[in-house]
Formats: C-alpha cells, sequence, structure tokens
C-alpha cells in the first residue's frame, strides 16, 4: 500500500475509532433516531455548500438512486442499530462485531469477482486480525443479548455493502457529493421521528458528542473514506475496522477506567501485524496476479 493509502488508513482508524465512545455519551440522554439525524443533519448542512462551490450538485441528482440505497445501507438504517445496541451492550462489544466487517467483504468478493484478487496473504492477515480483536476485548461477549449482537451484525453486513456500493455504483461520483447527498436524505428521513423525540433536557456533553460525531466522524470521515477506497480498494479498505477496535478499547481504558488486560497486550500487536499483512501485496508474483485479475474484472 502507497504511502498515501497508509497515512488515509492512519486517518479513518482516528475518525472511526472514537464513536464508540461518544455514541455510548450520547445515548444516555438521546433516542437512537435522534442522534442519526443529529450525526448526518449537520454534515450535510457543512458540505452541501461545498458541493455547490465546486459545480458539483448534478452529479447528486445523476446518482440521487444509488446515493439513497448507499445512505441507508451505510449509515442511515446501521446507526441507529448501533445507537440502539449501545444502550445495552458495552462498547468494546460493539467494536468487537464491527470487526466482522473485513470477513463479510471477503466472502463477498467470492460471489462478485469484479474487485482485487483476494490472495492467501490477505486471508492470512485478516484472521491474525480477528484473533488479535478477540483478545483485545479478551472474547468479552457476556453481558449482551442475541438480539442486540444480532443488530450489530446486521449493521456489520451494511458496513460490507457500502464500500461495495463505492467501488461499483459511485466510483465517477465525487466523494463530497456523495457524503453530502447521503447525510441529507437520511437526515430528512429521521426528521419527523427526531420532532417526536427530541429531549426535554441535553447537557453539554451530549451536545460535544453529537458535534464531533457530526462534523470529524461523519462529514470529515466519509470523504476521507472515499478517498481511501479509490487509493487501496474496498476490501482492504474495510480492514480498517480492526485498527478502530484497537483505539476504541484505548479509549476505554483512558476515559472509561476500563482494565489494561493480557488480551489487550497480545491482542493490539496482532491487530496491528493483521492490518499490515492484509493491506499489503506481498511478492511481485503476487502484485501481478492482482493488477491482472483487476485489469480483468475492473
Amino acid at each position: 500500500m502507497s504511502r498515501r493509502g497508509w497515512l488515509l488508513f492512519a486517518t479513518m482508524a482516528v475518525l472511526w475509532g472514537i464513536p464508540y465512545l461518544l455514541i455510548r455519551v450520547a445515548v444516555r440522554q438521546l433516542d437512537p433516531g435522534v442522534l442519526v439525524f443529529g450525526r448526518t443533519g449537520p454534515a450535510s448542512l457543512l458540505l452541501l455548500p461545498l458541493v455547490i462551490a465546486r459545480g458539483q450538485f448534478r452529479a447528486i441528482v445523476r446518482n440521487f438512486g444509488w446515493i439513497v440505497v448507499f445512505a441507508f445501507v451505510e449509515f442511515g438504517v446501521p446507526w441507529y442499530f448501533m445507537a440502539t445496541a449501545e444502550q445495552h451492550i458495552t462498547s468494546s462489544l460493539t467494536s468487537l462485531l464491527i470487526c466482522a466487517v473485513p470477513l463479510f467483504s471477503v466472502v463477498a468478493q467470492r460471489f462478485r469477482r469484479t474487485e482485487e484478487h483476494i490472495s492467501r496473504r490477505r486471508l492470512l492477515g485478516l484472521g491474525v486480525g480477528a484473533l488479535g480483536v478477540a483478545l483485545l476485548v479478551g472474547l468479552g461477549i457476556h453481558g449482551g443479548s442475541v438480539g442486540w449482537i444480532g443488530l450489530m451484525l446486521l449493521v456489520a453486513i451494511g458496513y460490507t455493502l457500502g464500500p461495495i456500493l463505492l467501488a461499483t455504483k459511485l466510483a465517477d461520483v465525487p466523494g463530497i457529493a456523495v457524503v453530502a447527498g447521503a447525510t441529507g436524505v437520511v437526515a430528512l428521513a429521521w426528521l419527523p421521528w427526531s420532532i417526536l423525540h427530541w429531549p426535554h433536557h441535553v447537557d453539554h456533553e451530549t451536545w460535544e458528542s453529537v458535534a464531533i460525531l457530526a462534523v470529524a466522524c461523519t462529514a470529515a470521515a466519509f470523504v476521507t473514506f472515499f478517498e481511501l477506497v479509490q487509493e487501496v480498494g474496498s476490501t482492504r479498505s474495510v480492514v480498517v475496522t480492526y485498527v478502530n477496535t484497537a483505539l476504541a478499547v484505548v479509549l476505554g481504558v483512558v476515559f472509561l477506567s476500563e482494565p489494561i488486560t493480557t488480551g489487550i497486550l497480545i491482542g493490539f500487536p496482532l491487530v496491528l501485524v493483521g492490518s499490515v499483512i492484509a493491506t499489503s501485496r506481498g511478492s511481485s508474483a503476487e502484485k501481478v496476479t492482482s493488477d491482472a485479475d483487476e485489469l480483468i474484472h475492473g
């Protein structure tokens, strides 16, 4: 992976590593649907003027159908499910379940055969990363019911389909236009619900969490994620979820006084090693095979 790819990868690890903590804070006072509106509405308002200034609004109109599909597959529905689940299960468990995304992505690639070659090296990296994630959270699936875990697996499926839509149906649409249009659609969809469920009192900590989620973790993060998908491909891009989990656990230790376990000490390095293996091409022969596959199917 190129230097630019690693920079985008690291940026995404931060931008999508902190939401678990912020969501946990926000849902103490906000209904999950209101939180989805709070994340998407401001993000759309921030990005739409830039889209208009760049003359890219027509791209939203021309591709509106697929933008709507992407909007609800990637965050319109998944974010509601995630916020609902975090009212009942820990942020560590949430991040662990999201790490099913790279594995689901590999399965999807087996059926599609329209993108990059899935090598044994990358499969090994995914396996190492999965082991590291399991150790990071100490296999701590206790305390969460089957229903909430099921919701999070649906979120993981949505997160798997989103990058595929970006790479296949929206590849020629400017990333900022897709994000602006998609967040606007979701915000409008959740507006009636938010009006009916708006809280009577919200403290400053909750509003600060929502603001960071909207500006950094939504507007900035998705624009960056588009660049990451274009740079390294949809399968490699979702490997960032492994590092997200590592950061989520660290934040839990620092801000929620969660214990530093043996699983964290062993699992964190495995997450990093797995990410490096899964996002690299390996041998020159493997790179040629991968490039040829991309030319044939891309």
